[in-house]
């Protein structure tokens, strides 16, 4: 998706992240510029604005728990080789012989 820069008087507020999605501040910005770019005689619609706020706490929720759930896959993945890395190193146990 490409984005384009919004400019206030050439000054660039919100430029592209060279392909990278966007985040949270993204968001942000682009919301402020939205702001602050509107017309006072006919604002943003307040069902709108409630929109754009639930999709950025939707958004926030999301991003929060993808960065729980990958810091729980990395402990998966340290504690597996810790297990492996034992059981490598634990002998055999000796066969024993039934006794009759």
């Amino acid at each position: 998706m490409s984005v384009y820069s919004v400019t206030n008087n050439s000054n660039p507020v919100f430029q592209p992240k060279g392909g990278k999605q966007m985040d949270q501040s993204d968001f942000m910005r682009l919301m402020t510029a939205q702001l602050s770019h509107q017309d006072p005689f006919n604002p943003v619609d307040n069902q709108q604005m409630v929109a754009q706020m639930a999709q950025f706490s939707s958004l926030a929720g999301i991003s929060d728990t993808n960065t729980a759930l990958a810091k729980i896959s990395e402990q998966l993945t340290a504690q597996t080789q810790l297990l492996k890395d034992i059981k490598a190193a634990t002998p055999a146990p000796a066969p024993t012989t039934p006794t009759t």
